[in-house]
């Protein structure tokens, strides 16, 4: 009699800090939805320089993970400890997910997939618009890409590095109009949407990247953020009857990518979105 053994697939997330992540709830929750033996691992180091970064991506290739998720601080510096990188890492210029392939690492951008998925759904067709960026971080170079591939008219980018907002400008300039603006308020000047992809707002801190007076009720506001899910940002988008996505929406459809790049498998997403708004509630964000 043939013995049925259940694939197996070892995953994780590289970063600091990453103990609120609800990346191993939602992994998890499709992996077992499938039948798969599926273990994420929460790898959080700090301050981590190059040769140790190099050391853990070994450590992955020879302990055979499936892959890795790679999260703030990490995504630009991981780009060239690399051995390929998929058209999606190449055009953002930043990682999230590296996928272990007949023992080679490479890297792939599913934040930028998963967010023009996530604000076509929540927030609709955004072509012929205005955005103000904030943050050309890691995450803010994907949802720079995802923006100027939705047909957005001009980008307005800001950043607390003068020089990555111009280097994201120009590296979409191609694309789109966009340009580096000194401050939100010029950046919002004339905007119809407003992206915060910054970690400003995130717990502990409960700033707001953006003084809630320059907030209108003409506007939408997105958030990457999703600890807490209801930013100090979002709280005061709300109050202005302002249209808003929480990070919940590229928590997910990032994590949906991620997975099928690991496993070959198109997951679940209900068992995913179960999963996050578990997490949530249990930290009562």
């Amino acid at each position: 009699m043939a013995s049925f053994y259940p694939r197996s697939f070892l995953v994780g997330l590289i970063g600091a800090p990453i103990s609120h992540s609800a990346s191993p709830a939602m992994h998890e929750a499709a992996g077992h939805a499938l039948g798969f033996r599926y273990t994420y691992h929460l790898i959080e180091v700090a301050g981590a320089d190059r040769e140790r970064l190099r050391v853990m991506l070994e450590g992955v290739r020879a302990l055979r993970f499936a892959g890795v998720n790679v999260t703030f601080p990490y995504k630009i510096e991981v780009l060239p400890l690399l051995d390929e990188l998929a058209p999606s890492a190449a055009q953002v210029g930043a990682v999230n997910t590296v996928s272990v392939r007949e023992g080679l690492l490479i890297g792939f951008n599913t934040d930028s997939s998963g967010f023009a998925r996530a604000c076509r759904r929540a927030i609709g067709d955004i072509a012929g618009q205005t955005i103000a960026l904030i943050g050309a971080g890691g995450v803010g170079k994907a949802i720079g890409v995802a923006l100027a591939e939705s047909g957005v008219a001009r980008l307005n980018i800001v950043d607390r590095e003068a020089s990555k907002a111009k280097e994201l400008a120009d590296a979409l300039a191609s694309r789109c109009e966009a340009r580096p603006c000194v401050a939100p308020a010029e950046a919002l000047a004339g905007a119809q949407g407003l992206v915060n992809a910054t970690a400003v707002g995130m717990l502990p801190n409960r700033d707001s990247p953006v003084a809630s007076n320059l907030l209108r009720s003409d506007l939408w506001v997105a958030d990457a953020v999703y600890q807490p899910l209801w930013t100090p940002l979002l709280l005061a988008a709300r109050e202005k009857g302002v249209r808003v996505m929480t990070g919940r929406e590229l928590a997910i459809d990032q994590a949906v990518d991620a997975f099928e790049i690991f496993t070959g498998v198109e997951p679940p997403r209900a068992p995913m979105e179960e999963a996050f708004e578990r997490v949530i509630a249990a930290r009562g964000a």
